[in-house]
């Protein structure tokens, strides 16, 4: 057994879906693992992990309007505000979603479905820089 770390950093925008798919895969292949484990595991607490159909972008589309009704901004019941409206609905938004994923190797290949695809979520209004940790578990070849 084999174990490969690998830091990713996502430049976002603002709020909504960035696709990661590649920039993962490109990594597990560099590492010649042929069967394993990868986690991906997001250290922040207002951003997430998910996923989702890569093939139709109206699926993300309707996540984000979705959580924006189920998390909305200046809700006045939120308590937690000193670092803006959007922050708290960040965090429920974390929670409901996750910030780990768990996704085996199989061939020397993520083992996703075919129109799955990996995605950073983010929560805040503003622009971030999200690190995310691979680790990588696993036989070569």
């Amino acid at each position: 057994m084999k174990q490969f770390t690998e830091f990713l950093h996502v430049p976002t925008r603002g709020k909504g879906f960035y696709p990661i798919t590649r920039e993962i895969a490109k990594w597990v292949a560099s590492t010649e693992i042929e069967i394993g484990l990868l986690t991906i595991f997001c250290q922040h607490t207002s951003a997430s992990l998910v996923i989702q159909e890569n093939a139709d972008p109206d699926v993300v589309k309707d996540l984000a309007d979705y959580f924006e009704r189920i998390a909305p901004e200046g809700d006045p019941v939120y308590r937690h505000t000193t670092e803006g409206s959007d922050d708290m609905p960040a965090h429920i938004r974390t929670a409901l979603t996750g910030i780990h994923l768990a996704i085996p190797i199989v061939a020397g290949r993520m083992a996703l479905g075919a129109w799955q695809g990996i995605y950073l979520f983010e929560h805040r209004s503003s622009m971030h820089r999200r690190s995310i940790v691979l680790h990588l578990l696993g036989a070569p070849a």
